[in-house]
């Protein structure tokens, strides 16, 4: 079955940088669309990033916009997720989810956009 699993979160300081891999199986990761969501404590979980599975195309929440960078190895099932010039806002769970087909601009950010979800990883910013 679809499976999603992130890693690389962490403690990190602010201004720092952190890369999150969200590894895949159970699918061709090809025909798939993957975002990116976080979600800090006591808040709801937002949209962050997506990449879209055919054209490639890269989209970004604006808090985000310039400091994150969203890529794929499909040979290698993986999508990662750069993140640069970290916040203490930044803080909270980081979840990679899935949909077979492509993601436009206009629903990128939406939870329902998405049909398969990992268990995610803690991303804390802070000195």
């Amino acid at each position: 079955q679809e499976q999603l699993v992130e890693s690389g979160g962490g403690l990190v300081q602010p201004g720092g940088s952190l890369r999150l891999s969200c590894a895949t199986s159970g699918f061709t990761l090809d025909y798939y669309s993957i975002g990116w969501f976080r979600q800090a404590p006591g808040k709801e979980r937002e949209g962050v990033s997506c990449i879209s599975n055919s054209d490639g195309n890269t989209y970004y929440a604006d808090s985000v916009k310039g400091r994150f960078t969203i890529s794929r190895d499909n040979a290698e099932n993986l999508v990662y997720l750069q993140m640069n010039s970290l916040k203490p806002e930044d803080t909270a769970v980081y979840y990679c989810a899935a949909v077979r087909g492509t993601v436009v601009a206009s629903t990128f950010l939406w939870r329902r956009t998405y049909d398969y979800w990992g268990q995610g990883t803690q991303v804390t910013v802070s000195s």
